[in-house]
């Protein structure tokens, strides 16, 4: 058996097939990886590892459709921790890096804690991966955001646009970028980036912008627009963004960054008027507060090059999976009012 600490369940043995290391699997993102991975259609023999520091972000029955599974371990340690990130990347060949702090008016008001996870738990897990893995035989995915990028008035981000991040969240996301692509082109190291749009779906921390709404309106409350309402963002289902983090996994380029997107570019005062319609609630319900500060006017990534090279296509289409995601979140209340206090400061609206 391989090493484990805090909360555990069972750990993979250094022989077992497709040795996977996932940090921030008990997020939203991770956790939906994690339970595709390990579900009926994901590939066979596969070992996932979740390591997760269970912030307030974290939640370990996000875990639980997966937890009696025998290829399934839990270890509850933070990236930072170079003693407990080496061993554990010593028993594992791939590495998915998810676990990052990602809320964009928690980093404005204090950007420290940004910098120490994304940046600086990002270099630990690659050193560890540069000495575990400088034979070739692994693969370090980490995951990333269209912020790196900035606003773009017009037109689409590829992935060779230069990063120009706005906020300390994305200048601490886009510096993690940066420092896992130089492992790559100074050691070899295999290392594959995804940029995503906005994601949104079932059992997502409701501090984000789809969620904060669906659950103050399902509760009769106010809601917040930022400024005039007409930042713009492109949506993408967490179903479809597992699929393109699969694919690059698994037949992406060392070396490459891939965009990963939706197709659905909505202000956010119109995304506010549908999930108004949605929940059954009217304008009187909107309540407009002062803009954030360097609030990135609009996001869009080209997606051509992970659609060309690894046929990825958005397969949910908007329409369907905001109403699926209303529809879980009313009829799924015990497991998001919990977590509303959590949610505090509140009001996301990347």
């Amino acid at each position: 058996m391989g090493w484990c600490s805090g909360t555990t369940v069972r750990c993979a043995s250094r022989h077992d097939r497709h040795r996977i290391l996932v940090t921030g699997g008990a997020g939203f993102i991770g956790s939906h990886y994690v339970r595709t991975l390990l579900g009926p259609h994901g590939p066979a023999g596969v070992q996932v590892i979740v390591l997760d520091k269970l912030t307030y972000v974290g939640d370990p029955a996000n875990l639980g459709p997966v937890r009696a599974h025998p290829g399934f371990s839990f270890v509850q340690g933070d990236i930072c921790d170079t003693a407990v990130v080496n061993l554990l990347v010593a028993e594992h060949d791939q590495i998915v890096h998810f676990a990052a702090e990602s809320h964009v008016d928690r980093s404005i008001m204090d950007a420290a804690e940004f910098v120490r996870t994304d940046v600086g738990g990002t270099q630990v897990l690659l050193d560890a991966a540069l000495r575990h893995h400088a034979d070739g035989r692994g693969v370090f995915v980490h995951i990333s955001t269209d912020e790196v990028y900035g606003s773009i008035a017009h037109g689409s981000w590829p992935e060779t646009h230069p990063v120009s991040p706005n906020s300390p969240y994305a200048a601490s996301k886009a510096s993690a970028d940066v420092i896992a692509l130089s492992y790559h082109r100074t050691h070899s190291l295999d290392v594959r980036v995804t940029r995503c749009s906005n994601n949104y779906g079932r059992q997502h921390f409701p501090e984000k912008l789809i969620l904060l709404l669906i659950t103050r309106l399902l509760q009769g409350r106010t809601v917040p627009l930022y400024g005039d309402g007409l930042n713009v963002r492109e949506w993408l289902h967490i179903d479809d963004h597992v699929q393109g983090i699969e694919l690059v996994r698994t037949k992406g380029r060392p070396g490459e960054v891939y965009n990963i997107g939706g197709g659905t570019e909505l202000t956010n005062k119109e995304l506010t008027a549908l999930l108004l319609e949605a929940c059954g609630a009217g304008w009187e319900s909107v309540e407009y507060v002062t803009d954030r500060k360097g609030h990135d006017r609009r996001y869009s990534v080209d997606y051509a090059k992970i659609t060309q090279e690894l046929g990825y296509r958005p397969r949910k289409d908007f329409a369907t999976g905001l109403a699926e995601t209303v529809s879980w979140y009313r009829e799924n209340r015990d497991w998001w009012e919990p977590l509303q206090q959590r949610a505090e400061p509140g009001a996301a609206q990347r």
